[in-house]
Formats: C-alpha cells, structure tokens, sequence
C-alpha cells in the first residue's frame, strides 16, 4: 500500500531511451521525479540555511553563489543528510534495497542532483 502511494505522487518525467547501467536506471526513474517533486521543499530547506548563516550568500556574486551552493551540499554533512532525507524518505522498499546496495555510487549521484537543483533555482533565493 505505502509503495504504491508513493508511486503515485512522483510527476513523470520524459527519460532518456538509452541507460547505461544499475546507477543511471536508478537516477533517472527514482531520483529526478523524486527531486522535482521535493524542489519546493528543498528550496525553503537551502533559505533557511542560508538565514542561520546571517544571509552570507546575498553578498555573494552569482558565480560565488554557484559555488556556495556546491561547497554547503558538499561540504556541510548536516545540511547534505538532511537534504538525502528529503529523498530517501521518499523511496519505496525495493528502492531503498537497491539504494543501500549502491549507495555510495547512488549518494554521489543524488549530492550532484541535488546541487544541480538548487542552482538551477538560484532565482528563488
């Protein structure tokens, strides 16, 4: 019942024909709709951090902004968990399963998501 539920909020997304492997597959049919379906939430997650470090980032130039963004999702292990949460948390069971089995490829893969994302919707800051 939950997997189905969860399923059924996820936005569909035109995916690439052509998929390479196991982590690729993974990225493209869990990870994106996923992502796009939290972007709001992770929008409010990046200004609130942005408001506990005393709005440091609007001093910034665009291009510092690019690489503040990269450097606080990377770097900041706190802030990169509770961005993983958001998504993880949305996983189905077999998901999480295939998750944990490659998780140190399928982190990489969502920590360079998730700052594609957010600097994408720089805009929004």
């Amino acid at each position: 019942m939950r997997n189905q539920q969860i399923l059924s909020l996820r936005p569909v997304l035109q995916l690439p024909l052509t998929e390479t492997g196991i982590s690729e597959h993974f990225q493209n049919t869990t990870l994106r709709p996923i992502l796009k379906y939290q972007h709001d939430l992770m929008v409010l997650l990046f200004k609130n951090y942005i408001r506990k470090r005393k709005n440091a980032y609007f001093k910034l130039t665009p291009l510092q902004k690019l690489d503040y963004i990269q450097q606080a999702v990377k770097t900041d292990l706190a802030f990169k968990n509770r961005l993983a949460g958001l998504i993880i948390g949305h996983f189905t069971d077999d998901e999480f399963l295939t998750f944990s089995e490659n998780e140190t490829e399928l982190l990489r893969r969502l920590t360079d998501l998730i700052v594609q994302r957010l600097q994408s919707a720089i805009q929004d800051f």
